[in-house]
């Protein structure tokens, strides 16, 4: 909406000021003005309009008007007679209009309270026919608007015949666009899967459900190709792979989406990865650390955090041990994580580990070193110790028994605040 009201804001005139020159408030006010540009608007009157284009000008103002005062019904009557804007053999535009009839349509469309998926098919398919260009952008907004309401068959039909369509030379946003189409048809494929699958006895096959399988799968596969961000396609291709066990093939699908250099860094990708090998009891305990390494240098933030510091406790060697520590306390650098007593819990036992080198003083305060001048404020001030006590004592506890190794002269004020 924000993009429309920009494209039909109406121009101010730069020469409508005051003709009181003595108006000293005026002057004061006109060297206040806004010096950003204004936007050119779609609705400005014209030295050669005839009649027509005053009429659809008029009738343009009138639905913004409605739209920004949520008075749906009068812009839908305004908006029956816009359309006649594309019908005009002098517009050499006719293009910007038709994206326009089109947001205008879908936007009080959503909002009016009498409107039925009869009229969202009208005004898509009267899109689709006015114009090619936005011919697949539309059909996808299309299948969406039919899945949200529950129409899975007849979305996957928009797909599929968007997914055939073509005009004129390919350019790179079309073939970007028919790659989006054709992912979204596996995802409806593999929706249609799960329906199949939920009224199968435990253990039972289906050819039918196999076969919407096998049509979401070469597609998925084909689409994995491409480098981008595939998060709901990545788990609904995984999960119909695990379900007729082809795990070698789910393991290297994970793998790539998390590994392939040509993909963008993404969390969730590691993520998966290791769920996944958690979920099967992978042995190769080290495929598992090494998901968790790549998320932790992505998100240290991370809940999974906990768990590749439990992983690196266990290797009882003296760097994976201050490797742990540093590994919490860039969880406990975030807010989010202050309050968490199985955090603060997992530190202290960090800590009892790291106490038995011989050198773990150093450990601590070459770590600590950096955070002396904000940790405190952020963990350990006399008003953190009497929230700490009132509301989570055993939080309380553990916190003091780290204050002195971790901020040694702060101690005395945490403290204070218990009393």
């Amino acid at each position: 909406m924000d993009d429309i009201e920009r494209e039909i804001a109406p121009l101010e005139d730069p020469d409508d000021d005051d003709d009181d020159d003595d108006d000293d408030f005026s002057e004061d006010n006109s060297s206040k003005k806004s010096k950003l540009p204004l936007v050119n608007p779609t609705c400005v009157e014209s030295p050669k309009e005839t009649g027509f284009h005053q009429s659809t000008r008029t009738c343009l103002e009138r639905i913004r008007e409605a739209l920004l005062h949520h008075r749906w019904q009068e812009a839908s009557e305004y908006m029956a007679c816009y359309p006649q804007m594309l019908e005009d053999p002098t517009n050499g535009t006719a293009q910007h209009y038709k994206e326009l009839i089109w947001r205008l349509s879908t936007e009080i469309l959503q909002h009016h309270p009498n409107s039925k998926m009869e009229d969202y098919n009208n005004i898509y398919e009267r899109m689709k026919n006015s114009g090619v260009r936005h011919y697949l952008m539309i059909c996808l907004e299309h299948s969406f608007h039919l899945m949200l309401n529950g129409h899975i068959e007849d979305a996957k039909r928009q797909l599929s015949v968007a997914e055939s369509w073509r005009h004129g030379k390919e350019s790179a946003s079309q073939l970007q666009t028919t790659k989006l189409i054709q992912a979204y048809r596996s995802l409806l494929d593999y929706i249609i899967w799960c329906d199949k699958k939920s009224t199968l006895s435990d253990g039972d096959h289906n050819q039918d459900m196999h076969n919407y399988f096998r049509q979401a799968s070469v597609n998925l596969k084909e689409i994995l190709r491409n480098p981008g961000v595939w998060d709901p396609f990545i788990l609904s291709y995984v999960e119909m792979l695990e379900f007729y066990e082809d795990h070698s093939q789910a393991l290297q699908i994970l793998n790539d989406y998390a590994y392939d250099s040509n993909f963008p860094p993404n969390p969730n990708a590691h993520v998966y990865l290791y769920q996944y090998l958690k979920r099967h009891d992978c042995p190769d305990k080290k495929m598992s650390k090494g998901a968790l390494k790549m998320l932790h240098l992505l998100v240290p933030s991370h809940e999974l955090m906990l768990e590749y510091s439990s992983f690196l406790l266990q290797s009882e060697k003296n760097r994976d041990i201050q490797k742990a520590f540093g590994v919490i306390l860039e969880m406990l650098d975030f807010a989010c994580w202050r309050d968490n007593l199985d955090v603060w819990k997992h530190l202290k036992t960090i800590i009892q580990k790291l106490q038995l080198q011989e050198d773990w003083k150093n450990a601590v305060s070459e770590l600590m070193a950096v955070r002396k001048d904000w940790w405190p404020a952020l963990h350990f001030t006399t008003f953190h110790a009497s929230r700490d006590s009132a509301e989570n004592p055993e939080l309380m506890e553990v916190k003091a028994s780290l204050t002195k190794i971790l901020c040694p002269d702060l101690n005395l004020k945490y403290a204070a605040g218990t009393s």
